[in-house]
């Protein structure tokens, strides 16, 4: 399986200790700069003076290390400083005394420096860990097998350092089956992350029942327009709010796929032997979910051939309105066959790689893909 793995906080974690325990390259060369600038003074004419120059070793230790080891190498530069004024026997001089003056306030505002910026790191990490793991709650990983099927899924939110927005899917198994769903809430990033928790907890609680796909849909559409009416009345775009999304339902012992679209981009059914990408396009497909007043709650499932070794790929509209400079959308079912040999995690990986450089390395919406194997993974 192929998904976005948060490792904001450990790699924060780590960096606030290498600041604590810095690199020795931030302590050996401002030591070095403490030692050496002095003793080379010694040798100068008395009208050439380095010693101003160990202000340098404390700014190159406050690049990497924290408010202790700065103000460590902060002292020892202004000794230092004495040090080399007491063999010239100029200390007293007013110009050694305006250089130990700068060098010792330059020193602590150094150290204030850090510490604000390492407390200010550490808030950062503390508020990324608890991001992190709500998002990873409210968008769990999929697991690489739903009874006789492969899974494999790739995200990417519109929004930096974001690993869940309104595109959304969850995977579920009853007793003979494999429930999934794909969404796209209305709108995108961190504003519609309510929205995409409401729909999943929905679809989680009711998925796993021996239920009809079209019990469980209607199911859905209910929470969800109580919960977008509850959660989102508040807001002044509250009557726009809706969900658009794809429900299908793959039995263990029958080579078909039933499925519900929703206002949704319809799946590709991919056969790598015959190197084709067929869309599912459904006959009555329904509202988006928080619209379901317009059909009265009543939906039809759509069924179609799934045979061993067949893919369906399903995908949200970030991936085919992706544009390029021209304004072409991204032309993903003529894409997609070049890559049908690939295992499904790498598939998904080619279409990522090949939709950025398309767009020219910059996606501005959210763009999640799911593909569904019948049969073990292979590539």
């Amino acid at each position: 399986m192929s998904a976005a793995t948060p490792t904001t906080s450990a790699t924060g974690i780590l960096q606030v200790w290498r600041r604590a325990a810095p690199h020795p390259l931030f302590m050996v060369v401002p030591l070095i700069l403490i030692i050496s600038i002095p003793a080379a003074d010694a040798f100068l004419p008395s009208d050439i003076h380095l010693a101003h120059l160990l202000v340098v070793a404390t700014a190159v230790t406050a690049i990497g290390a924290g408010p202790r080891p700065t103000a460590l190498i902060g002292a020892l530069a202004v000794l230092a400083l004495i040090a080399a004024g007491a063999e010239r026997r100029t200390l007293i001089t007013e110009s050694v005394l305006v250089e130990l003056a700068s060098l010792a306030a330059l020193s602590v505002l150094l150290v204030a420096f850090t510490r604000l910026r390492d407390r200010h790191h550490r808030e950062l990490i503390r508020a990324r860990t608890v991001s992190d793991t709500a998002q990873r709650v409210v968008l769990r990983p999929l697991p690489e097998r739903a009874g006789p099927v492969s899974l494999a899924v790739e995200y990417q939110s519109a929004e930096a350092d974001t690993y869940i927005g309104g595109d959304l899917y969850a995977a579920a198994r009853t007793t003979d089956s494999t429930r999934l769903i794909m969404g796209d809430v209305r709108g995108k990033g961190l504003a519609s992350i309510s929205d995409t928790a409401i729909v999943l907890g929905a679809f989680r609680a009711a998925a796993h029942r021996q239920i009809p796909l079209t019990e469980l849909v209607a199911y859905v559409e209910d929470a969800v327009r109580w919960g977008l009416a509850e959660f989102s009345a508040c807001e002044p775009d509250a009557a726009e709010r809706f969900v658009t999304a794809v429900v299908l339902d793959i039995p263990d012992d029958e080579p078909v796929v039933h499925l519900i679209s929703l206002g949704h981009p319809p799946p590709l059914l991919l056969r790598r032997a015959a190197g084709t990408a067929t869309a599912l396009h459904v006959s009555e497909p329904a509202p988006p979910l928080g619209l379901g007043a317009m059909s009265d709650n009543t939906y039809t499932a759509a069924t179609f051939p799934f045979h061993e070794g067949d893919r369906i790929l399903l995908y949200t509209d970030g991936v085919t309105e992706t544009h390029d400079s021209e304004g072409t959308f991204y032309p993903l079912a003529e894409r997609v066959v070049r890559w049908t040999d690939r295992a499904p995690g790498a598939l998904l990986k080619e279409i990522t790689t090949d939709l950025r450089a398309y767009a020219g390395g910059l996606l501005n919406d959210d763009m999640a893909m799911m593909l569904v194997q019948r049969g073990p993974e292979t590539g």
